[in-house]
Formats: C-alpha cells, sequence, structure tokens
C-alpha cells in the first residue's frame, strides 16, 4: 500500500477540516493560505485517498436522554482466524457497540458500548452470551466521568513523527 505524500498545506486542510467539517471553501482556503481552486482541488484528492472518510456531528446525546457509556473487555474461547471472524461479524451487527478494538495482551478485544442503562447493558451482554460468538470471558468497567473525548487527531504531529529524518 502506497501512502499519499502530504505537503504542509495538506496537513494544514486536514486539521482544519476536522476540526470544523462544515466550513466553506473559501474559509478553508484562507486558513490554509491558498486560493479556493487548488484548495478545493487539494480537498477532493484527501477523500478521493480515503484520508478523509466522511463529515460529521458531535452530538451531546445525554441532553436527549440518558446514557450510559461502558467499557467492555472480551476475551475469546478459542483463537482460530474463524472464531475472530466471528466474532467480528457479529459485533459489526449491534449499534450499542459503537466502537471495537482488536488489541494485544491479555484479553482480545475492548468495546466501547453505549446503552441507555445499566440494566440495559446487561441485557445486550446477555444477549451476546447467548448467541454463541465465542465470548469466553468479559470485564466491564462503567465509565463515570468523560475527563477528555478527543475526536480531533494531531495530524501534524504524526506526520511529522513518521517522516523519516
Amino acid at each position: 500500500m502506497t501512502s499519499l505524500k502530504l505537503d504542509p498545506i495538506d496537513i494544514r486542510i486536514l486539521d482544519e477540516i476536522q476540526r470544523e467539517g462544515r466550513i466553506t471553501k473559501l474559509a478553508l482556503a484562507e486558513r490554509v493560505g491558498i486560493s479556493p481552486t487548488p484548495c478545493w482541488t487539494r480537498l477532493r484528492r484527501l477523500e478521493k485517498a480515503g484520508i478523509i472518510t466522511g463529515y460529521h456531528a458531535r452530538l451531546a446525546l445525554r441532553l436527549v436522554t440518558p446514557v450510559t457509556t461502558v467499557l467492555m473487555e472480551v476475551t475469546l474461547g478459542a483463537h482460530r482466524q474463524a472464531d475472530f471472524d466471528r466474532f467480528e461479524r457479529a459485533i459489526k451487527t449491534i449499534p450499542e457497540v459503537v466502537t471495537c478494538w482488536s488489541v494485544g495482551g491479555g484479553v482480545d478485544y475492548v468495546l466501547k458500548v453505549m446503552a441507555r442503562d445499566i440494566d440495559s447493558y446487561q441485557r445486550l451482554v446477555d444477549s451476546l452470551l447467548q448467541r454463541e460468538i465465542g465470548i469466553d470471558r468479559y470485564f466491564t468497567y462503567i465509565v463515570t466521568k468523560t475527563v477528555k473525548d478527543e475526536v480531533v487527531l494531531p495530524v501534524a504531529d504524526l506526520i511529522t513523527a513518521a517522516e523519516p529524518n
């Protein structure tokens, strides 16, 4: 897989667009210091390359309904590729599971689950166990306070750190 070579203007575009997805083409061009047409061309190139995967709104759902955030560690009973595939296929169909990471270490997966309350979460877990998707053990961590929930990635820092000296 070849990665797209990004210059400082591309990096500024990525930084701005992730901070303000509804920014106008003109305002974006002004912020990154180029005219609108080349800015738009660069933005489209970043989208076509799959670097920009979408534009989303952040919701303050707690203002509308109660929400409980739960982190769940999952260890599967068997570790063949078919076992991982079965689990991942099932998890992708569950809307309450908003994030699922395959991890190295003492567990196989870490999930972020959004449920109305603890009872709703437990019903979800019970249904997962009944589906027999390979879960051997799970541990639950109730989020009591969000200290940081950053969606803006440190693009410039990550790209600069990855470049060879």
